[in-house]
């Protein structure tokens, strides 16, 4: 076979070029250390790098993720820490404050020591990051925690919603803690309350205390409202709403005692009572005791309003309560998650409505009735409203089942229990002594719940280490995989130069060489 000179020469100079570009090539390789730098140099390996490169991005931001949680569980634990102690030193003052040997004035100044730590827990419920944004109001952290009613007691203003973080794939943690699960879930034992038919301070028996749940969910409140009546001296008798005998559940059967009857614990349908006989000297045990009754009952709801901001009247929620006459409205209409009372119109009478919280363009009134008087009853509930309220003023209506409280408004109750009275006055104090016992009661519930909140806090600690180490591992597989992919092996690279340039400069002395073969050189 023959080729021209003009073939030779073209197919000599693609050759040389190619081999030229290599050594070029081989050359950058050798000199950054870098064998992958556009997709051409390894299709593959390039789309490998890619991938490798979006777990890196996503292992950064787990990375991220993880130190602001550690931060703001850190900063949670603290406060609830310092909670904690605060709430163990209340709970002495309240024990201290039952001690029969404490005068009014020991009293008050256990009150004084009370006002001080609540402010001290408050400020803690309320607690800030570096960022200001606030540690237990949910997803609503630019609203403060805990604010004071017009009526001396705290409301929760932040949400259930937890703040979720991705630290793994398909894991994440909630980076807060709601002042909802630490502090409002806290079970309040004082539900129910005690009404005798005659006040005189004869007989006391303390409003109750919930000693188990279950019992008192199940079966109390479905017999309610109950009668408590002395038959004897001696003996009790307990009766539902519907009149019939439930003394065989009562302690005892309702056997008590007319003589030693200090302190006596009763105990009907997970609730504790306890009975004091206060006779005088000469009093006839039969004769005062018999025919006596209380009315046994759970504490009737109550409510918190507030006016909304953008009202353009003045007019006030003075009062809230549950109808007397309407019950069965209450407990089939009052929605659970709070409601909004708004004036729906003025002409030719005020009329107004109660919608479910929050209130919507969509929103349907639950009930709506006019006012008058000043007063309107809805949803089983009478409101008192003063002055003239305008078209479009709102109410936010927030019901309270005294199922959970608070322990601000726990500390509050047992403040006000040790400013009241008592100096030589045996009546008034069986009556603190059972506040206080209260008060311990839900002391320690309130001290539980956030107990909980630092274990919650805990075990998702827990989960980031764990997840900690699983991540640095696979950051330190993702550098290496990336480093063996895009990176030279410097011995293999200087391999190949060497043999290229050697092949380039026999390309051009064979070029060199040949290109002197030709006819006109031998004439």
């Amino acid at each position: 076979m023959r080729i021209s000179t003009s073939q030779y020469y073209e197919t000599s100079a693609a050759n040389y070029s190619r081999t030229y570009g290599n050594v070029v090539a081989s050359g950058e390789e050798a000199s950054s250390g870098i064998k992958v730098n556009t997709a051409a140099d390894d299709p593959v390996g390039a789309a490998r790098l890619l991938q490798l490169g979006q777990q890196s991005s996503m292992l950064s931001q787990y990375k991220s993720n993880m130190t602001a949680a550690t931060t703001t569980m850190t900063a949670s634990e603290t406060a609830l820490t310092s909670i904690t102690n605060a709430l163990q030193k209340a709970r002495e003052l309240a024990l201290g404050a039952a001690n029969g040997t404490f005068t009014d004035a020991d009293r008050k100044a256990n009150a004084e020591e009370l006002s001080q730590l609540k402010s001290q827990i408050l400020g803690l419920m309320n607690s800030q990051d570096a960022s200001g944004n606030y540690l237990f109001s949910g997803s609503k952290s630019s609203t403060v925690p805990y604010t004071l009613n017009s009526d001396g007691s705290y409301t929760y203003n932040g949400d259930q919603s937890s703040i979720n973080m991705a630290i793994g794939q398909g894991l994440s943690i909630a980076s807060n803690t709601t002042g909802w699960d630490a502090f409002e879930q806290a079970t309040n034992t004082t539900r129910t309350t005690t009404t005798p038919s005659v006040d005189d301070g004869k007989v006391t028996l303390s409003g109750g205390l919930v000693s188990n749940s279950a019992s008192y969910s199940s079966s109390f409140t479905s017999g309610a409202p109950y009668t408590i009546t002395y038959t004897s001296a001696t003996q009790l008798k307990i009766t539902d709403s519907t009149g019939t005998d439930r003394t065989s559940e009562l302690t005892a059967n309702g056997v008590v005692s007319s003589s030693t009857a200090a302190d006596q614990s009763i105990s009907f349908r997970g609730v504790d009572l306890t009975l004091n006989v206060n006779l005088a000297s000469g009093d006839d045990a039969a004769t005062v005791l018999t025919g006596r009754s209380f009315t046994f009952a759970a504490s009737p709801d109550t409510f918190n309003t507030a006016r909304v901001s953008t009202n353009t009247s003045t007019a006030q929620v003075t009062a809230a309560t549950t109808s007397a006459t309407n019950t069965a409205d209450y407990t089939s209409k009052y929605p659970a998650s709070g409601a909004v009372l708004k004036v729906t119109g003025t002409t030719p009478s005020t009329t107004v409505a109660l919608y479910a919280s929050p209130l919507t363009a969509n929103s349907q009134p639950i009930d709506s009735q006019t006012l008058t008087g000043g007063k309107v009853t809805l949803a089983g509930v009478d409101f008192t409203l003063s002055g003239t309220p305008a078209t479009g003023d709102q109410f936010t209506v927030q019901a309270n089942t005294h199922t959970n409280q608070n322990i601000l408004n726990t500390l509050n109750d047992l403040t006000a229990a040790l400013l009241t009275p008592t100096d030589g006055d045996a009546v008034a104090q069986q009556k603190l002594n059972a506040k206080v016992q209260s008060a311990l009661g839900n002391l320690t519930s309130g001290m539980d719940q956030v107990s909980s909140a630092l274990s919650s806090i805990g075990a998702r600690g827990q989960a980031v280490d764990a997840q900690t180490t699983t991540n640095t591992t696979l950051t330190t597989n993702n550098d290496n995989n990336q480093s063996t992919i895009r990176n030279s092996d410097p011995a293999e690279v200087m391999t190949r130069l060497t043999l290229q340039q050697t092949m380039l400069t026999a390309a051009q002395l064979a070029f060199s060489r040949i290109s002197q073969l030709g006819l006109f050189n031998k004439l």
